[in-house]
């Protein structure tokens, strides 16, 4: 197999701490050198999400702002993709960000449950978000917690509401949403194909144990794959992982197992139709 796999790293996300592992970037400054040492690992997509002040979630698109500028600077050519999701904010506030045109942002079309609470996508919001990111050019990752968002991104697709074909990224592992189970995991891709057609392309995250899991399954199947601090702070049950960076070079070690170059972000752009 000899397709390019593109790496998206998200750095930081909503809920990891410093108490959880002192490597989660916190300030604009921390997470600009951890994408830096991520991009030269591999990373072509950094996923992001922002922190106010006490460390706490935010979608201030001043904050994004500047963390845009400072990858932008340090890892020119790196796909920039924005996170509109619901732990950063409520309502419009989730895409204050969008006018600032990042390359990406993520979109999550539906609700599902999380641990705790359910993380709510009404219509409405999925509406507008979908149309801001329309307005801004901006191309969005599709994040599918179940197979019904799967479907709901070819009806906004079929809608004009996402323009060219959908980016879809199953996610997998978050408790009380779809566990890492490999038969739903290739149905996911026979859908896509079904979908968007056999060249379509896709990604896929896993949470916490199961991010490696995840990584080996995307690898292996011809998708892309997602790694990173948000998702996983730790390299196996009794390690931490020292950075973003490491994560990064271990779905690259995948990539070379199952004998897919890791794509430059000159390849990501051309397999996501974003412009160089």
């Amino acid at each position: 197999m000899t397709t390019p796999c593109i790496l998206c790293v998200a750095i930081t996300g909503s809920l990891p701490t410093k108490a959880d592992n002192p490597a989660v970037p916190v300030s604009i400054a921390e997470q600009v050198e951890s994408t830096h040492a991520a991009f030269e690992a591999g990373a072509t997509i950094v996923h992001a999400h922002v922190r106010d002040d006490e460390g706490k979630p935010t979608s201030d698109p001043d904050r994004f702002a500047r963390l845009m500028e400072g990858i932008k600077a340090h890892c020119p050519g790196m796909i920039i993709q924005l996170s509109t999701g619901g732990r950063s904010g409520a309502g419009l506030t989730r895409g204050g960000m969008l006018p600032l045109r990042p390359d990406m942002a993520s979109l999550s079309v539906g609700s599902n449950n999380f641990p705790t609470r359910v993380y709510e996508n009404p219509p409405d919001l999925v509406d507008w978000l979908a149309a801001e990111m329309l307005t801004y050019g901006v191309k969005p990752e599709v994040e599918a917690f179940d197979l019904s968002h799967i479907l709901k991104a070819a009806d906004m697709a079929k809608r004009g509401q996402i323009s060219g074909t959908p980016y879809v990224q199953f996610v997998m592992g978050v408790k009380n949403a779809m566990p890492a189970d490999r038969d739903v995991f290739d149905y996911y891709i026979h859908t896509v194909k079904r979908l968007f057609g056999p060249d379509a392309p896709w990604c896929a995250a896993g949470i916490g144990p199961n991010q490696i899991v995840l990584n080996e399954w995307a690898i292996s199947s011809g998708g892309h794959a997602r790694t990173g601090l948000e998702d996983n702070v730790r390299l196996d049950k009794s390690t931490l992982a020292p950075s973003n960076a490491a994560l990064v070079r271990r779905a690259a070690e995948l990539c070379e197992k199952y004998e897919r170059p890791v794509a430059t972000w000159q390849q990501a752009r051309q397999i996501l139709g974003l412009s160089a």
